[in-house]
């Protein structure tokens, strides 16, 4: 049988490696076998990224939250469970949002969570 070459495709597989190491520095951009491995690299730890970039947000909306919560007296935990026992069902984002931008609607959450807590409300608030 004769021999099979794998012209082609191996120059497509060359070129799609480099294509994506483009950016990188020496010859991790230019050698093949160096890019590959540099490519391989970055893939893992884009992906790692992308399931911290979700975990950082939800920390950041939290400490928002609870700077919020704790300006209008109430501990972030219990502002939490109050909203859970009134059956208000804002994510963290939306609450983060609110607490920044519409501050006089997020007194109103705080209230009722304090209500549902069972919580004397303070007066003048």
């Amino acid at each position: 049988m004769p021999r099979v070459s794998s012209g082609p495709a191996r120059k497509q597989r060359t070129k799609r490696i480099l294509k994506r190491a483009k950016g990188f520095r020496a010859g991790r951009r230019k050698l093949h076998r160096a890019a590959m491995e540099a490519v391989m690299r970055a893939g893992r730890y884009a992906y790692f990224g992308r399931k911290n970039k979700k975990r950082d947000y939800r920390s950041m909306w939290i400490i928002r939250i609870n700077a919020a919560c704790e300006q209008r007296g109430l501990p972030y935990h219990r502002f939490i469970n109050g909203l859970k026992k009134a059956s208000v069902t804002l994510n963290r984002k939306a609450l983060a949002e609110l607490a920044l931008s519409e501050p006089k609607a997020f007194d109103e959450l705080v209230e009722t969570a304090k209500q549902a807590l069972g919580a004397p409300a303070a007066p003048g608030k």
